[in-house]
């Protein structure tokens, strides 16, 4: 994704819009699901006025903390150790958007665009890697994101993956 160049140093760089599409798609209809709707919720807190995206925006923490909740208990249950990267990247998300709501009720308007300009880069990049990774391992592991259980128990030890799930993290 390129983004503009700001005129000034002092600007930040143009993000493009977002909007869910079929190179989105990671194969996973549950993680797909929950993907889109928080592209969805990106895109209509880009499109809002200063004064209305508080409440959107506090939407879009609650969807994000049960959007990772969810890719979390996924990763436990096909053998990721609690404290693995891809969880830590979420934590480091987190709590970014929740100091965002701080600062914008301490006079920061412009924070919540900042926030969502950086997530709708974000999400594509950390969705083809990370999300991507982990789609393809429960995949492998034959785990349903639907019933949230495996196929065969068999095929998991339990605490073993210390990684993203596309990657190992040093």
């Amino acid at each position: 994704m390129e983004n503009a160049q700001a005129s000034r140093p002092d600007e930040f760089p143009v993000v493009p819009d977002l909007h869910w599409s079929p190179e989105l798609e990671l194969g996973d209809g549950r993680m797909d699901q929950t993907h889109e709707e928080m592209v969805e919720q990106v895109a209509r807190l880009r499109a809002l006025p200063h004064a209305e995206q508080l409440e959107p925006y506090r939407e879009l923490v609650r969807h994000t903390v049960e959007h990772f909740a969810q890719e979390e208990r996924w990763m436990i249950a096909t053998g990721f150790n609690a404290d693995n990267c891809h969880a830590s990247h979420h934590e480091t998300i987190l709590d970014t958007m929740r100091q965002v709501e701080t600062h914008f009720l301490q006079g920061d308007e412009e924070i919540i665009d900042r926030m969502a300009a950086a997530l709708a880069e974000w999400l594509p990049m950390h969705a083809s890697t990370m999300d991507a990774g982990l789609v393809q391992h429960m995949k492998n592991v034959k785990f349903d994101s639907h019933t949230e259980t495996l196929e065969d128990p068999s095929l998991v030890k339990p605490a073993t993956m210390s990684g993203c799930g596309s990657v190992s993290c040093s």
